[in-house]
């Protein structure tokens, strides 16, 4: 059985044919066009999936669409995505029915990075989990007895904003103090500065005071590989508060599985040792047990697996 997923994003839309055993079979990825308005993309999209059915060794049942914003309770409908220009609220799968006659469902981006992982990356053998993507921003879904959990209204899981401080710094919502302004690569970046400001010796602000906005979580991890403290400091700084969301989460939910993704992510036990750390020292003694931190090595091909995934258990 073949499905057909995509990756809706503010810079690229990518595709790829997915087999339901085997997984990724072909990917492709072009550009948004999102400037060009709403009827832009959506013929981006009917594009991508048209090309990606051609490619497909047998006609898909469907295509499963991860997209950013709210996505109603039916999977229908996009609401007021945040990187795409000139989007209310738009019947994502009337549109793409009607330019290519294929089905389309769609879904919130980051639990289909959950259920691409829960069923084709590193949480496959777990019944229950709560993936964390730890990008730009940060995002994330929860799997329960094997299904996306999706709240009243389908919009559950905004992971990222979960307030840590009320009075702490601005992330990409109204949520201040959320753990988006600690751990998403721009807010992880914008708290480093003025630390790296302090340390004018150290090679972290000889290579980047003068060009700060060059400097990524992955030159931190580096320098940690190297030795440098202060990344070291930086990285354990937010990797802390990262533990102390995953408290949250897990008191919460009583799911102790986390897997984690994401280009913040990469710099792993840099972060992720100070977050376990954090989380067992904070976590009340029943939730400890089987606690768990994992890395997702699919990356990216995660949602598309996750949306392919979709559209085999939904169309």
């Amino acid at each position: 059985m073949i499905s057909i997923g995509i990756d809706l994003g503010g810079t690229n839309i990518k595709s790829a044919v997915v087999d339901r055993e085997k997984g990724l079979l072909s990917s492709h990825s072009v550009p948004t066009n999102a400037a060009g308005g709403p009827d832009a993309v959506l013929d981006r999209i009917a594009e991508a999936i048209t090309s990606a059915a051609d490619d497909a060794p047998e006609k898909p049942l469907g295509a499963g669409i991860g997209a950013p914003g709210i996505i109603s309770l039916d999977r229908t409908t996009v609401s007021h995505p945040p990187n795409l220009p000139g989007w209310g609220v738009i019947n994502v799968n009337e549109e793409i029915k009607k330019r290519t006659g294929f089905d389309a469902i769609v879904e919130n981006d980051a639990n289909l990075m959950a259920l691409g992982s829960s069923r084709y990356g590193v949480g496959r053998d777990l019944d229950s989990m709560i993936m964390l993507t730890l990008g730009t921003g940060v995002g994330g879904g929860i799997i329960y007895k094997r299904e996306l959990y999706r709240g009243a209204t389908g919009g559950a899981a905004e992971m990222g904003h979960v307030i840590i401080d009320y009075n702490g710094p601005e992330s990409y919502s109204s949520a201040r103090g959320d753990i988006e302004a600690y751990i998403g690569q721009r807010f992880l970046i914008r708290n480093a500065i003025p630390l790296i400001k302090n340390h004018p010796g150290n090679p972290l602000a000889k290579k980047f005071l003068d060009k700060p906005d060059e400097l990524e979580p992955v030159h931190l991890s580096n320098e940690a590989d190297n030795g440098n403290e202060l990344a070291i400091q930086i990285l354990a700084d937010a990797g802390r508060v990262l533990g102390y969301a995953i408290v949250n989460y897990i008191h919460i939910l009583d799911i102790r599985n986390i897997i984690v993704s994401g280009g913040v992510a990469k710099a792993g036990d840099w972060i992720l040792e100070p977050a376990r750390k954090a989380a067992l020292e904070r976590l009340m003694p029943p939730f400890r047990e089987g606690f768990e931190i994992r890395y997702e090595t699919l990356g990216n091909d995660a949602a598309l697996l996750g949306a392919g995934s979709l559209a085999f258990e939904f169309l």
